[in-house]
């Protein structure tokens, strides 16, 4: 009583909080239990914000730090030749509208892509990631979640080895295997993530032995977000909502132009947060989605799968629970606003 009392005493007088508003509502049921950095093409496809600002909100996670990365070269999302900054700036423009005080990095990534498969680029994130991941002052297992290239993290795994076994990646990105999906139709060869940077691949698939968690097209494709839900769910919650709305209503009508794409939009990296904030209490696990265990291809120059007799075994997505991870979304939103 003493300590709500004080809460409440705090607000009245305006006291200005460090933590985010949902961690608030639950710092004394949920606190964190797994710390993640977060790579991401925030200039690029806005559904990396829509990710961000989920973790953002989730109490079971530390977000170590935020990492601004670079497009493939003359995307049209972004063809300049500053992406990685420009991905963190967008990254810094969400933080404040959501109004959220704690000096989480922001860091901006390279700008190109890595020049082959053994030599690594050299940037501040790399460098955070390594320093994060050699830790020895915390249990909480480390996550590196990836929603483009892979740069950074295989700049990191060259940079210094030992990290290998000291975090899990988990990455939205690469084609269909052959055994699971089809690709859809007019696909692209190679898939949009895994052509941002084919060296940085190689070296997770063909090099590396971190452990991995893909989340390959046919499996982010199942994070469809309606339309009616953007303008029931997200749109009415405070500036927040109104902000991510219309980032993408603005992108859905200028690609009207070129193409329709009906009344939906595809948040793929919002399986970044189901598969670890919101992982199993018991048993601690993303136990509510469905995944296989493959031996990890070789990928090739071109950017496509070839059997690896040598590889190591991956967890592969293959079905995800959308359901858990956009009402998780909505409510937080709700409790952010409220």
């Amino acid at each position: 009583m003493i300590r709500n009392a004080c809460f409440i005493f705090l607000l009245l007088l305006g006291y200005s909080f460090p933590a985010f508003s949902q961690k608030i509502i639950g710092e004394t049921t949920v606190t964190p239990r797994m710390r993640v950095i977060i790579d991401n093409d925030f200039g690029g496809d806005p559904d990396g914000l829509f990710a961000l600002t989920q973790l953002l909100l989730s109490p079971s996670v530390e977000v170590r730090a935020i990492i601004g990365s670079h497009l493939k070269a003359g995307d049209g999302f972004d063809n300049s030749k500053t992406q990685a900054q420009n991905a963190a700036n967008k990254a810094r423009e969400l933080l404040q509208v959501m109004d959220i005080k704690n000096n989480i990095p922001v860091i901006a990534g390279s700008n190109t892509a890595m020049v082959n498969d053994s030599t690594p680029v050299k940037s501040e994130a790399v460098n955070f990631i390594i320093k994060e991941a050699l830790r020895t002052d915390t249990k909480l297992p480390l996550y590196i979640l990836c929603g483009a290239g892979l740069t950074e993290i295989a700049s990191a795994l060259l940079t210094d080895p030992k990290i290998t076994d000291k975090l899990t990646l988990v990455w939205i990105g690469g084609p269909e295997y052959t055994d699971m999906a089809l690709p859809p139709p007019n696909y692209s060869s190679p898939e949009y993530n895994l052509n941002i940077d084919i060296s940085a691949a190689r070296v997770i698939f063909n090099h590396s032995a971190v452990p991995l968690w893909q989340v390959p097209r046919n499996a982010y494709r199942q994070a469809i977000l309606p339309y009616s839900q953007l303008l029931l769910k997200v749109k009415p919650q405070g500036k927040v909502g109104s902000y991510l709305s219309g980032i993408l209503e603005n992108l859905m009508t200028w690609i009207q132009k070129y193409l329709n794409l009906g009344e939906t939009y595809i948040l793929g990296d919002s399986p970044l947060v189901l598969l670890t904030a919101l992982q199993s209490s018991f048993e601690a696990d993303p136990s509510s989605s469905e995944y296989v265990i493959k031996m990890a291809p070789h990928v090739n120059e071109q950017g496509a799968y070839e059997f690896n007799h040598n590889g190591r075994n991956i967890r592969v997505y293959s079905r995800l629970d959308i359901n858990l991870m956009f009402s998780d979304f909505f409510a937080k939103l709700e409790l952010m606003n409220k």
